[in-house]
């Protein structure tokens, strides 16, 4: 989405604040490199080619998927997606199961309220190379009128597509139906309340857990099939930050920036043995080092603070002016 001033706060405020990623085996930062991505809006890890992010921007001069090497930077792939119609908005990006990209077109760039939005699915290919690739449309609609949305998700193993509206004071979680129908209307109907200004959301790759992230932090959610339980906060980038994924192991939460030359930070995972739970502080006992880095973390978020509050008020009234 085009928010000048959320971008120069991101890009102020990104390299001060920015909590470093712990080196472990696995996913770690990459920087986008590619010139045409300039809004990279969701983020997704392939299954089928390791170390590969799949990544789009929210608008474009057309159907594009890039495929992004985390160890190099490069874009090694662009996927023109055929049998759709001419993007809108496009703010997410999942894998299903069965290796089925599912994007989600689902924003309202300049206000525009949408009488319906809509989610393309697309089999990943098996080769990285530039292709043309025929995607199916869905049109989705609300039970409860139109939203702005820019978070989608896909559970890994029921393939079930989930909406959480983007809203400044909280959201809810929106249920598509157990199947997308290509033909007529798919509805989808809020849940839970999701707390959380969203600006993308990724389940880990058991399902179990439902990681959600804004521009100032994020909120891991025990899946508990849909009943949403708090977690733990998850710390973000601070800016404009608009992607989330896991890593295909699930041990890191990678979350991506706006931007030409964007950042994508690598977190360890949120919800994973031997994390307490923030809301009840129950949870089996951390390790020193885990607490340690814990508390680390804390007074980093703590010295952020009065910039973080800042940027929120220039977000506040930047929306309110459209």
């Amino acid at each position: 989405m085009r928010r000048p001033l959320a971008i120069l706060a991101g890009v102020l405020l990104t390299g001060a604040f920015t909590l470093p990623a712990s080196a472990a085996a696995g996913d770690e930062d990459f920087t986008i490199k590619d010139p045409r991505i300039t809004e990279s809006s969701g983020l997704a890890a392939s299954r089928q080619h390791p170390g590969i992010y799949w990544t789009h921007n929210d608008q474009d001069t057309g159907a594009y998927l890039y495929a992004v090497d985390s160890s190099t930077g490069e874009t090694v792939a662009t996927i023109t997606m055929t049998g759709v119609g001419t993007p809108r908005d496009v703010e997410a990006i999942s894998m299903g199961p069965d290796n089925q990209l599912y994007v989600g077109d689902i924003g309202d760039n300049d206000g525009v309220q949408w009488p319906y939005v809509w989610i393309y699915r697309l089999p990943e290919p098996k080769t990285l190379k530039d292709q043309t690739i025929r995607a199916t449309q869905y049109v989705v609609k609300y039970t409860d009128g139109t939203r702005d949305a820019e978070s989608m998700v896909v559970h890994p193993k029921t393939g079930r597509v989930y909406i959480i509206d983007k809203h400044e004071d909280g959201g809810h979680l929106y249920e598509g139906p157990a199947e997308l129908s290509p033909s007529g209307t798919n509805v989808f109907k809020p849940t839970v309340p999701v707390d959380m200004w969203a600006t993308d959301a990724a389940f880990s790759p058991d399902g179990r857990t439902l990681a959600v992230r804004g521009y100032l932090g994020g909120i891991a959610y025990d899946w508990n099939d849909g009943k949403l339980k708090r977690l733990e906060r998850i710390s973000v980038p601070l800016g404009q930050g608009e992607s989330a994924s896991y890593s295909p192991d699930g041990t890191r939460l990678m979350l991506g920036m706006e931007g030409a030359g964007s950042t994508v930070v690598a977190e360890d995972a949120p919800g994973a043995a031997g994390s307490s739970d923030s809301a009840t502080g129950s949870g089996s006992s951390a390790s020193a080092d885990d607490s340690n880095s814990a508390t680390s973390n804390l007074k980093v978020g703590a010295l952020g603070l009065a910039a973080a509050c800042a940027v929120l008020l220039v977000l506040r009234r930047l929306l309110r002016r459209r």
